[in-house]
């Protein structure tokens, strides 16, 4: 059995090369910022990250495949490399400090490729979160100055704190209306939004949250610290791992009840 203490240690050396990359540009008055097809902002932080990234995997681990939010698929085999450079580049390009780079192995597997080692890094807020599967989830300045994440041990959706990134996705779907009974049936909402609400309950901080629509490179890492630090990540069809294009992580004690109102149709 594999513990993938070498591949984390590893992605934590590809995430220091990514925040010197992403901080040097980070609010530079002459940042370089285009759309993408999808109407999503892309930045040269963006791009100079990932190539980065894949430069130093091309050296590293050859033989490894790797996915990119920017460049797409290279390679193929058993393990792949997931990469996100920058989850949150509408907050990079205003300045908004809650941004992260996001880095994940995946290795194929009777249910298909899964998560078995994750980095989230936020260098402007500075904060970075870890797990390697059967290793625990972490949080700390580096390897050797680290707490372990534990998720929250509320068990009723009227003591809990849920987290979002914003409306506009679930009134797409046709859920809004179970988002908003949700929301008022909770303690607490507050809209955080991309990695940072995982993070969250992976400490936990915060008890469930949930997004209506995403990739596969904006959940494999949250995926995997969620689920070490003992909580449960699927998507809103319930499937276990990043796969849904949707996501609901939890506790994992309130985990139905955050699908059940999702899943409402009105």
């Amino acid at each position: 059995m594999p513990d993938y203490l070498d591949d984390l240690r590893f992605a934590h050396v590809l995430a220091d090369a990514a925040d010197a990359a992403t901080m040097n540009r980070f609010k530079a008055l002459d940042l370089k910022v285009e759309t993408k097809p999808d109407m999503t902002p892309v930045s040269e932080a963006d791009k100079a990250a990932e190539e980065l990234i894949r430069g130093q995997l091309g050296r590293a681990r050859p033989r490894d495949a790797i996915l990119g939010e920017e460049y797409g698929v290279e390679g193929t085999g058993p393990r792949r490399w997931v990469i996100d450079p920058i989850d949150g580049t509408k907050n990079y390009v205003r300045g908004v400090p809650v941004w992260a780079t996001l880095i994940s192995l995946m290795e194929a597997g009777e249910t298909g490729f899964q998560p078995v080692v994750g980095v989230v890094s936020a260098p402007a807020l500075g904060r970075r979160w870890w797990a390697a599967k059967s290793h625990g989830a972490f949080t700390g300045r580096s390897l050797s100055s680290a707490s372990r994440l534990h998720v929250s041990r509320v068990s009723k959706l009227t003591d809990a704190s849920f987290a979002y990134s914003s409306l506009s996705g679930w009134e797409e779907q046709g859920r809004l209306g179970g988002f908003l009974d949700l929301t008022r049936e909770v303690w607490r909402t507050r809209a955080y939004g991309d990695f940072w609400p995982y993070m969250l309950v992976a400490e936990g901080a915060v008890d469930i949250c949930a997004e209506p629509e995403l990739s596969l490179w904006d959940m494999a890492a949250n995926a995997i610290i969620v689920t070490e630090s003992g909580g449960t990540f699927t998507g809103l069809d319930g499937r276990p791992g990043p796969h849904s294009g949707n996501a609901a992580a939890s506790n994992g004690l309130l985990h139905d009840e955050l699908l059940g109102y999702l899943n409402q149709r009105y």
